[in-house]
């Protein structure tokens, strides 16, 4: 598994490469530039070139694209050109707000997709069956934004449980406590995200049961409990771990929408915000490090088949 591990890691130079070049060319390929935006429209072309000039935006695409490359392989990501910041130093402040929201969602999608999955797969054709699979598809159909901007309006301006929009730090007074600010909108992001793993792990576990190691545990007399969770179950976990490679990659352009909506100060907005602003130091270095997640979460998913099934083999 560790010659595996390093082959992966070594891997990822060549992706990660590709996937710098591809960002920075679809980037510089909006129309506008980020000078024409920070001066406003009362500026004189005169101005806008030499902005544009001072902020190394009159170069070849190439030489900007080296030029950065450089900067991110010691480590420097850049400076924003609307915050006047270094990027790592925009990206860490919307960035608890966006773990802790990634980690509330996550939490969500295990505590309701999984157990209701097992449920529907042991009462296969009854009622409570019928009614988890309908509520599944109903929530993986509902736009993330729709459901966000109902729960603000029953839950939050209706019933004011909770609020509207914002996420203090829990730095700030309060604490864990103002963790609530992310309840509607980890629920708004877990609702379809769960209602995929509910549907995996119903269709995983009725595949598993038919096979030959199920139906022996049954006539050796193991209560149905018993064989659900410890031979059924635990072989559909690899379709259910490989599913959730894919769901971290449904949170991150979920996100984006639900931060907007609920007017949260994290990663998503900021890319909402960047791009707007023709930011391009914060977009490609946001962009770049949500690649890096993503390559490693997929290798910890293929990691873990190993843990979860003896029979295959990393090499």
């Amino acid at each position: 598994m560790l010659a595996y591990t390093l082959r992966r890691l070594i891997a990822f130079v060549p992706t990660l490469l590709a996937a710098s070049a591809l960002v920075f060319l679809f980037i510089h390929l909006i129309p506008g530039d980020p000078a024409s935006i920070l001066l406003g429209d009362t500026a004189t072309p005169e101005e806008i070139a030499a902005l544009n000039q001072q902020l190394g935006f009159n170069e070849p695409i190439y030489v900007q694209y080296f030029l950065w490359l450089g900067n991110v392989l010691q480590g420097d990501f850049g400076t924003s050109v609307f915050f006047r910041q270094p990027v790592l130093s925009v990206i860490a402040d919307g960035a608890e707000t966006s773990i802790w929201l990634a980690t509330m969602t996550m939490c969500w999608i295990v505590v309701i997709g999984i157990p209701i999955g097992i449920l529907s797969a042991t009462r296969q054709g009854t009622w409570i069956d019928q009614v988890t699979s309908g509520f599944a598809m109903l929530f993986a159909s509902i736009p993330t934004f729709w459901l966000g901007l109902y729960l603000i309006l029953i839950f939050a301006v209706g019933l004011g449980w909770f609020p509207t929009s914002g996420f203090p730090s829990l730095s700030d007074d309060g604490g864990l406590w103002n963790l609530r600010y992310l309840l509607l909108p980890s629920l708004t992001l877990a609702a379809p995200n769960a209602a995929l793993i509910v549907r995996l792990v119903r269709a995983s576990m009725l595949d598993v049961q038919r096979e030959d190691h199920v139906r022996t545990a049954r006539a050796k007399g193991l209560s149905p409990s018993r064989v659900a969770i410890r031979h059924v179950f635990r072989n559909a976990l690899i379709a259910v771990a490989a599913a959730f490679g894919f769901t971290f990659a449904a949170l991150v352009s979920e996100a984006v929408v639900t931060e907007t909506v609920f007017s949260l100060p994290g990663i998503g907005r900021l890319v909402v915000q960047s791009i707007l602003r023709r930011d391009y130091p914060v977009i490609q270095g946001v962009i770049l490090i949500i690649v890096v997640l993503y390559m490693v979460i997929n290798l910890l998913v293929d990691l873990s088949y190993a843990r979860l099934d003896p029979r295959v083999s990393l090499k």
